[in-house]
C-alpha cells in the first residue's frame, strides 16, 4: 500500500526536473525512462516499462522528457535517447542506453529488459 501511495505501479511522466528530485528520494528503487517524443524507440521502451510497472510493484517506473531536462541530462550524462537511468536510495547505480544491452534490435523481449534491470538489482527478479 505504502508503495502504491508513492506511485509504484504505475508508468507515468513526471513533469520537470524538479518533480524528479522529489520522485526519487521518496522511493528506494527508480527507473527513469529519458525520453524524446519524435524518437521511434522511446515508444518501444514505453510499451515494455507500461508492462514492467505493474508487475514490479517494489520498483518506481518514471518517464521523463529529455528536451525539457537539460540540467539533468548533462548532470546525469545522458547523451543518447532512448536511456534509462536505474537509481537506487536517490543515486544513479546503471545506465540501459539505447538498446545495446537488449539485444541491439527493435524487437526485444519484455523479458530481456525485465533480466537486464534485474542484473542491476533495481527490481526482484528470479
Amino acid at each position: 500500500k505504502e508503495w502504491l501511495s508513492k506511485g509504484h505501479g504505475e508508468y507515468r511522466e513526471i513533469p520537470s526536473e524538479r518533480d524528479f528530485f522529489q520522485e526519487v528520494k521518496e522511493s528506494k528503487n527508480v527507473v527513469c525512462h529519458f525520453y524524446r517524443d519524435t524518437t521511434f524507440r522511446c515508444q518501444i521502451m514505453d510499451k515494455h516499462l507500461t508492462v514492467l510497472a505493474k508487475k514490479h510493484v517494489e520498483t518506481k517506473f518514471l518517464k521523463l522528457n529529455a528536451e525539457k531536462s537539460p540540467f539533468l541530462c548533462e548532470r546525469l550524462r545522458i547523451k543518447v535517447i532512448p536511456t534509462l537511468a536505474l537509481l537506487k536510495d536517490g543515486k544513479t547505480q546503471d545506465y540501459i542506453v539505447g538498446f545495446t544491452d537488449l539485444g541491439n534490435t527493435d524487437d526485444f523481449t519484455t523479458e530481456v529488459l525485465e533480466w537486464r534491470l534485474g542484473c542491476a538489482a533495481i527490481i526482484n527478479y528470479r
